[in-house]
């Protein structure tokens, strides 16, 4: 059996940056054993598998080579990206997901694709745990927690750029993973993404994890439009708002890869 499959470059217009995705859209499930499978051989931060129902909304999963993850931004953009480029009639798409609900995604007339997610504010800690603290170079500021990471923030971008991780402390803090975030000088606010227990030891760039983080800043900066950077080697840009309960977070895409599987 061949099953297609695209690879991604997500939250970035230039191939070889941003944050690659594999997009696996099939007729029906595969079993969990081989999504997994299929996502450690991809060895890519995360591979999406979607499988639209009769009224058009795209149940869609998403897997690291570890596990399956609750929620995963950049494949999102990913998955939208290829079925906006195979179905190029189509203004808009919904996907579903257990975790997330219903989200709603557009293709915008500047080229960026925009999705609709829950907004995941983040609360402060009172008890930081020490392997946090052991496994982060620079000691943050602040620390707060939603239910994906913990968010160590920083007062310079030079602290969030400069910051080492510890992923052997970092991954005792399991399931949950560590952003560190600042405020940007060219960009309202950068971040990296630590996810040593989930996924590797960073993300290129995280979609989901802005749920959290363009909320506080927006409540932080007192604007609820923002311009974000992922600050990783290969590095990412989003657009982010803040709409109540609602985050909408926005990025272009490139495509990388089409083949198929061999299963």
């Amino acid at each position: 059996m061949k099953i297609k499959i695209h690879v991604v470059d997500a939250f970035t217009n230039v191939r070889f940056k941003g944050n690659p995705a594999a997009v696996v859209i099939t007729g029906k499930w595969l079993s969990d054993e081989k999504m997994q499978e299929i996502a450690a051989e991809n060895n890519l931060s995360e591979t999406a598998f979607l499988v639209e129902d009769d009224n058009g909304v795209f149940a869609i999963r998403w897997f690291s080579p570890l596990t399956e993850i609750d929620f995963c931004g950049h494949a999102t953009l990913a998955s939208a990206f290829v079925i906006f480029n195979e179905n190029y009639q189509l203004p808009h798409i919904t996907l579903f997901a257990d975790s997330v609900g219903m989200m709603k995604v557009v293709r915008k007339d500047d080229g960026f694709i925009q999705m609709d997610f829950p907004n995941r504010t983040p609360t402060p800690v009172d008890d930081v745990p020490e392997a946090l603290l052991a496994g982060l170079s620079i000691k943050p500021e602040n620390i707060l927690k939603n239910g994906q990471a913990y968010f160590a923030v920083y007062s310079d971008e030079d602290d969030v750029l400069s910051v080492i991780q510890d992923s052997d402390k970092l991954k005792t803090l399991a399931p949950y993973d560590v952003v560190v975030t600042a405020p940007g000088t060219q960009f309202d606010f950068v971040s990296r993404y630590f996810w040593p227990a989930n996924g590797g030891d960073e993300d290129p760039v995280t979609g989901s994890i802005h749920t959290g983080l363009a909320p506080f800043w927006a409540k932080r900066l007192g604007k609820s439009k923002l311009m974000a950077y992922q600050a990783s080697k290969r590095g990412g840009t989003l657009k982010c708002e803040v709409a109540g309960d609602r985050v909408l977070i926005s990025g272009q895409a490139v495509s990388y890869l089409e083949g198929y599987i061999t299963i």
